[in-house]
């Protein structure tokens, strides 16, 4: 039969995949993301996991999905969906409402069944139109028995034979977007290289499904989506966990300091370890310690012993750590602290995202303990963001947090792999720069106020350092109140200074936009969206985005005071907003706070602010 098929032609489309935990969701989504970069579209991914570790199968807390969005200037993983493909009952009730009113659904109808309806807590056998699902393309299709009758006279077991409808449904995916086999094969190929027959049944499946696709009468809408001419080079989709990871390994290169990660594993930041514990060859040593604790000594110490020194965790784990960054601070040593936030507070969600560490990291240690504190704003900025957080380290010998989360940790993008020419110079402040007849432990620079970092057992130059109070001359202990004071103003004053080194604050939009959006860390792409639609609507709104917080960027008060209406854009109750106008005196916003453990969803910006405009 011929297919009577409406070809669409967008600029962007959101797909998503949906299923059990043991669906295989994130491999399809990884696959069909991988397919639609290699054919020339932008993506951002959103791998959506259960915060559960074993749910129930079939209920609506087990579900877990991953979120593709393709096209041509993409900046976030898409906020409603246009294609959802739904493996079971809680899968469609769950994703139901972020599906656009002429939405494609395609669903598994072999388990569709009462016990199935059941389990996702439908009250009627007619799901579509309970959840009110009337205007959406429904393509149902026999997914689990076409698999097995797929894979007959395979030597497989049965529950092996299921597993593979994943590849079903990606191979009907793939026919719906014109997408070729041939990336998928070679993937799946390398991904089961070790089980042959585990190659053999999932590409078998795959290209049934493709087929099943074309043969099949199906009145439905394809799309055609907008592809982009990038720039020359090698790329790769990495994720925010990869491309920190690799933005430690650059900086490590170019300081010509060796990388050591001490860490403990913690859900969303464990990737970082598991990233890094790949590249011996580089000299990087990555260790799972026994907790948090030691993963931060541990770093310490190798910061006292000349490595560029990181930990990685995320929010109950830098509660954990903050007496160890409180000694770093007091013994001024480098260290990168990376904190991938979740939801909070105490085990809270940890598979959800969340801005709701930052108070934490600017103030969570006792004392005056000024820290440098950052914030990386996509998947493949997390590398950028990575890289400039060793480098201030290393040449302002202070402990640095860099804020990540789990959206644009688990989150990907496509990444150029960048010429390292074009990348600042990493310069550590240490005691080549100081003739060893001058030198003492309480040397400090007079422009930077950085005191010179000597590696453990460097010839010349002994000394001691520790978490007790030193003498800002000699750098012995001392108790003096004088001192004491002078030691703090020091510290905040190295802080401070750090400002003259960092970028400026980039204002996306004009000087004369009627509201400035304010933002930081992983919202920046709902946030830069939102901007957009709204400008393209005719409004005149603008976006300061921050990725450095402590200190903050040189040209912050000019940009901020140029705009009368101002609004705080935080996953949070207003952590930034009041920070923000505790560092400028007299600054009045307003909050658009959300924490749902989900990011922002663009249409709700978009009317929130078209609102405030309106008003």
């Amino acid at each position: 039969m011929q297919n009577t098929v409406e070809i669409k032609d967008v600029k962007d489309i959101v797909i998503r995949f949906s299923g059990d935990s043991g669906d295989g969701m994130q491999l399809t989504g990884t696959i069909f993301s991988n397919l639609s970069a290699i054919f020339g579209n932008e993506i951002s991914t959103f791998p959506d996991y259960p915060a559960e570790i074993r749910a129930p199968q079939g209920t609506l807390s087990g579900v877990s999905g991953f979120q593709v969005h393709l096209g041509n200037r993409i900046y976030n993983s898409g906020d409603q969906s246009d294609v959802l493909v739904a493996m079971n009952p809680a899968a469609l009730k769950v994703n139901a409402k972020y599906l656009k009113e002429d939405s494609v659904i395609i669903v598994d109808t072999d388990s569709f069944e009462k016990r199935d309806l059941e389990k996702a807590l439908f009250a009627t056998e007619s799901p579509f139109t309970e959840l009110g699902l009337t205007s959406q393309q429904i393509i149902s299709v026999p997914i689990t028995s076409l698999t097995k009758e797929s894979l007959e006279g395979m030597e497989l077991d049965m529950k092996s034979r299921i597993r593979c409808k994943n590849m079903f449904a990606l191979g009907l995916v793939c026919w719906l977007f014109n997408r070729p086999l041939d990336v998928a094969n070679n993937m799946l190929s390398s991904k089961f290289a070790k089980k042959p027959v585990l190659v053999e049944a999932n590409l078998k499946v795959l290209a049934d499904g493709y087929n099943y696709g074309h043969n099949t009468d199906m009145s439905i809408t394809s799309y055609k989506v907008e592809t982009v001419n990038v720039d020359k080079g090698f790329y790769l989709e990495v994720n925010g966990n990869t491309a920190t990871a690799y933005g430690l390994i650059a900086a490590s290169e170019k300081a010509e300091r060796p990388l050591f990660l001490g860490s403990y594993p913690i859900t969303p930041a464990t990737d970082i370890l598991h990233e890094l514990v790949k590249f011996k060859q580089l000299g990087v040593k990555a260790i799972q310690v026994e907790d948090e604790i030691a993963g931060v000594c541990t770093a310490i110490g190798a910061s006292f012993a000349g490595n560029l020194a990181a930990t990685s965790t995320s929010g109950p784990g830098l509660a954990l750590k903050s007496e160890a960054i409180g000694l770093a601070v007091m013994a001024e040593l480098p260290l990168v602290v990376i904190d991938v936030q979740r939801g909070g507070p105490s085990t809270g969600l940890p598979t959800k995202t969340e801005q709701t560490d930052l108070r934490q990291a600017l103030y969570g240690r006792n004392g005056e303990s000024p820290i440098v504190v950052m914030a990386a704003a996509t998947p493949t900025d997390c590398f950028d963001m990575a890289y400039w957080a060793s480098k201030i380290s290393l040449e302002h010998i202070t402990p640095v947090i860099l804020l990540t989360d789990g959206y644009i940790a688990n989150g990907a993008s496509a990444w150029r792999i960048p010429d390292m020419d074009k990348y600042p110079a990493i310069a550590p402040h240490d005691q080549t720069l100081v003739d060893s007849n001058e030198w003492r432990s309480a040397l400090r620079d007079d422009t930077t106020y950085a005191r010179y970092w000597a590696a453990a057992g460097t010839e010349g130059y002994t000394h001691r350092i520790g978490g007790l109070e030193k003498d800002y001359d000699t750098g012995a202990i001392s108790t003096d109140p004088a001192n004491h004071q002078k030691m703090v103003d020091t510290r905040r004053m190295k802080i401070e200074k750090i400002s003259e080194y960092i970028p400026q604050l980039e204002l996306v939009g004009g000087e004369d936009a009627e509201l400035l959006i304010v933002g930081w860390g992983g919202t920046y792409g709902h946030l830069r969206e939102a901007v957009e639609r709204l400008n393209d609507m005719g409004h005149k709104v603008a976006l300061a985005h921050f990725r450095f917080i402590n200190p903050l960027p040189k040209n912050t008060l000019s940009v901020l005071s140029k705009f009368k209406n101002i609004v705080v854009a935080e996953q949070n109750n207003g952590q930034f907003a009041g920070y923000l106008m505790e560092k400028i005196p007299g600054l009045q916003v307003e909050l658009y706070s959300r924490v749902e453990g989900q990011p922002f969803s663009i249409s709700d910006l978009v009317e929130t602010f078209k609102n405030k405009l309106e008003k």
